[in-house]
């Protein structure tokens, strides 16, 4: 059996991850959100806030048998207050580095640690963004959290090679996606967000991807050793 354990499954591109993942009847998925859009027999819902971390640290990932790969996808992340600095709620930058930064390093310290010993397929998919390697302005919560997963996957998998613990970790860029928070991106004013227009012409051009198709470029990265060279990647590099 392989399980999955992803991180803002009820909606976007968690949610099209899970649907697509439960079409194999190979695949036992753990959902960790807030609520629950999905039942089915494959499927776990674990009710948590990821932005609390009290929450985050009472979840115990659970003891498996008969594992043939072990996956978890850090996919749960806000833009947070699209503003400048010195503009921002304080409260929103503590919830918005908790809940893209600080939350799945504690589930990849305990992932680590509870499946080290495990001998299967094991792999840790950050959900990154090029707004973590290049800088834009309005979003500099959102950017500096992306860059600070982007890195711990980095000495991550440093450490990986050399305790050779067999696991591996990518932090993969998964393109512009038409989701809640491309919404919220175009509700900014043009005052805090300089290339706001372009934001609003990638929706009215059609230009955002469908999470559907963005979960079936992400799955491609966990099945496919090929697309497994380097730890920061995209899905812009399948063409």
């Amino acid at each position: 059996m392989n399980y999955y354990f992803i991180t803002g499954s009820s909606k976007g591109l968690g949610k099209a991850l899970v649907d697509l993942l439960l079409k194999n009847e190979s695949n036992f998925i753990y959902g960790l959100s807030r609520t629950r859009s999905v039942k089915h027999e494959r499927f776990v819902h674990a009710a948590i806030d990821l932005s609390k971390l009290d929450e985050v640290l009472s979840f115990q990932f659970p003891t498996l048998a008969d594992v043939d790969k072990i996956v978890l996808i850090n996919n749960a992340g806000v833009v947070g207050d699209v503003k400048r600095v010195g503009d921002i709620e304080n409260q929103q930058i503590i919830d918005c580095y908790n809940l893209n930064l600080i939350a799945p390093t504690i589930l990849m310290n305990n992932f680590v640690a509870k499946y080290k010993s495990l001998d299967c397929t094991k792999m840790i998919i950050n959900i990154s963004s090029g707004a973590g390697r290049n800088p834009i302005d309005g979003w500099n919560v959102y950017c500096s959290t992306k860059a600070g997963l982007d890195m711990f996957s980095q000495v991550l998998n440093e450490e990986i090679n050399i305790d050779n613990t067999s696991f591996k970790v990518l932090s993969l860029a998964p393109g512009i996606i038409d989701t809640d928070m491309q919404s919220q991106i175009r509700e900014a004013k043009s005052s805090d967000f300089s290339t706001l227009e372009k934001f609003i012409k990638f929706k009215e051009q059609g230009d955002l991807i469908d999470p559907n198709v963005t979960a079936t470029q992400i799955l491609r990265f966990v099945n496919e050793k090929e697309l497994q060279g380097k730890v920061l990647c995209s899905v812009r590099e399948l063409g």
